[in-house]
């Protein structure tokens, strides 16, 4: 599997949904980090869910975060705590949503606000 990958920065990219199956291949690839900004379900039944990712990060060796955020509104709290996770965790880190925007979208307003 080849990843859909999205470079935004030299060592942050975005990505569209993702499986628990993508986290080997995200590893792989040498990412260190994961965060999933995609609230469970909103694709409905057939979207896997945060613990699916979860276990399937941890088992490859990344780290993982979870922050679902909303498709057309990302508050300022939530580009805060994106702000942190930028800061915390290791990098290469890998961000996904349902298509990326929302991704990339919390990334430069979370640069904007440091």
């Amino acid at each position: 599997m080849s990843l859909p990958l999205n470079q935004i920065a030299a060592d942050v990219c975005v990505a569209p949904q993702l499986t628990p199956e993508a986290m080997a291949d995200a590893a792989a690839a040498g990412f260190r980090s994961v965060v999933n900004n995609r609230p469970d379900h909103e694709g409905g039944p057939d979207q896997p869910t945060s613990a699916q990712i979860e276990a399937a990060a941890r088992a490859a060796g990344l780290e993982y975060r979870y922050l679902p955020v909303q498709g057309g509104y990302q508050s300022p709290e939530e580009i805060a705590q994106f702000a942190l996770l930028l800061e915390e965790l290791p990098r290469p880190l890998l961000a996904f949503c349902r298509s990326g925007a929302r991704s990339t979208r919390l990334y430069m307003q979370a640069l904007q606000s440091s």
